[in-house]
Parts: structure tokens; C-alpha cells; sequence
């Protein structure tokens, strides 16, 4: 893979890492406390004022943007991982055996750890 190549996942992976921060800052917060650093969130609410079913759906809400925190996160931990390979110079190399990640692996998952043959 020439650094040409490289340069082009490291654009596309920075776009898609973009893009997942955008996501997950509508269903979610950055938190310290949560281990992949952000935690689900729904609308504000004024407690005083609320009635019993808006509370609930609020929970509802949090609830449901638990599960999409969760994906987006572990996406984003994958685009991490593979911008910090590209700085370390191991990118594009299959984590199973060492070889190169076939071109079009990358091209369809650029944060791809192995080949096709690794990838089950």
C-alpha cells in the first residue's frame, strides 16, 4: 500500500470519525465516568413541572439512545484504533497474521484489523 493510499483512509476514516462524534452528540454526552466516554441523554426536562408520562418517556428516550451510544462508541473506538495504527505505521497489516489487508477490505471498512481470510 503506497502512502497515497494511506493518506486517503486517513481522510476517510477522519470524515467517518466526524461523523460518528456528530451522531453521538444527539443521543449522548462525553463522560468521564462511562467507559467508552460518552453516556446516553434524552431532552431537557423541568422536573417541577413534569407530569408522570413525560418522565417516562424521558427514561424511554435515555433508554433507546443507551443501545445507539453503545454501537456509535464502538464504531468510534474502531476508527481510533485504526488512525492510531496509521501514526504507529501498522495500518493495513491483518492483526491475525501479519500480512497486508487486501485493498478492497479497506476500501469497504477502512478501520479493518484483518483480512478477509481473519475476518470470521
Amino acid at each position: 500500500m503506497t502512502a497515497k493510499d494511506i493518506a486517503q483512509f486517513e481522510r476517510r476514516l477522519l470524515a467517518e470519525k466526524s461523523q460518528l462524534e456528530r451522531e453521538l452528540s444527539g443521543v449522548g454526552s462525553r463522560s468521564s465516568e462511562s467507559p467508552g466516554g460518552w453516556e446516553p441523554t434524552s431532552g431537557t426536562l423541568q422536573v417541577d413541572s413534569a407530569d408522570d408520562n413525560e418522565v417516562a418517556d424521558k427514561f424511554e428516550e435515555i433508554e433507546e439512545n443507551s443501545g445507539i451510544v453503545s454501537n456509535l462508541d464502538k464504531q468510534l473506538g474502531e476508527v481510533n484504533a485504526a488512525l492510531d495504527r496509521i501514526t504507529k505505521g501498522t495500518y493495513g497489516i491483518c492483526e491475525t497474521c501479519g500480512k497486508p489487508i487486501e485493498k478492497e477490505r479497506l476500501e469497504a471498512n477502512p478501520s479493518a484489523r484483518t483480512s478477509i481470510k481473519h475476518s470470521h
